[in-house]
């Protein structure tokens, strides 16, 4: 089966990569592609790209099994909003998203298949397991999380970040997060220290390092490009487009 996929975000960063990777699979095809900043004529990767607020109609128009979704979050809650309504499925990787959006990702689910994941890649997914694993096997030790990412990059700490950061915090005793140091401000027992880094075009580095006074344990992902985020997004719109409605995550897809 091939899945009909409307893109949202199209001239973004993100946007790109998926209409770039859609055209290399045989299993989905390009239903639309749409952009809050389109203008007349504009096309990525040979796709046009017309303005968002024609979604509504294009959905109905074109009928696309799933929509994938690299925006901001008060878009995406409108985007989630207008599939829940159409009965179409709908993949999202914005991160930043506040109560108000995840309850229209709640409210959506209740009519539609929602995945919401801050990261597609599979070896994040990986990542996290193995953080969870170590946290909860190295009891006392200090914790330390950095993640890098481009200079355009909205939210701090990242939304894998805070994906680790509640697995860390879940499997340990922790007393709180310490974003960043300055000054004297030495290491507190039971913190977790966070640090955002932005520079470049960097697609995307977390690290997290766990030391006592013997030892340190280093659990590094970089994501080379941002292909990978695209196909795993990909793969969570074909997996999710014959779902019940319902919110899933992307190891749902994983297996």
């Amino acid at each position: 089966m091939t899945v009909a996929v409307g893109v949202t975000g199209a001239t973004g960063r993100m946007g790109r990569e998926v209409l770039a990777a859609a055209g290399q699979r045989g299993d989905c095809e390009i239903a639309f592609a749409v952009s809050e900043s389109a203008d007349a004529g504009t096309t990525v990767e040979g796709y046009e790209v017309e303005p968002a607020g024609e979604l509504e109609d294009l959905v109905a128009d074109r009928e696309p099994d799933a929509v994938v979704d690299f925006t901001v979050p008060e878009a995406t809650a409108g985007y989630a909003a207008a599939c829940g309504e159409a009965g179409v499925s709908f993949v999202t990787g914005t991160t930043g998203l506040g109560a108000d959006e995840i309850t229209a990702l709640d409210r959506a689910s209740d009519a539609i298949p929602v995945l919401h994941a801050p990261n597609f890649s599979r070896g994040v997914s990986v990542l996290v397991e193995v953080v969870r694993e170590a946290v909860g096997s190295l009891p006392g030790y200090d914790v330390e999380l950095a993640e890098t990412h481009h200079n355009g990059k909205r939210d701090a700490p990242s939304g894998t970040a805070e994906r680790l950061l509640e697995t860390i915090e879940a499997e340990g005793d922790f007393s709180g997060r310490k974003h960043g140091r300055e000054g004297d401000d030495p290491r507190v027992e039971g913190e977790i220290g966070v640090h955002a880094l932005r520079a470049g075009a960097i697609a995307g580095e977390h690290e997290v390092l766990l030391a006592d006074d013997h030892e340190e344990l280093r659990l590094t992902h970089r994501a080379a490009d941002r292909g990978v985020f695209a196909a795993g997004a990909l793969d969570a719109a074909v997996w999710l487009a014959d779902r019940e409605p319902g919110r899933y995550e992307f190891a749902d897809v994983l297996g």
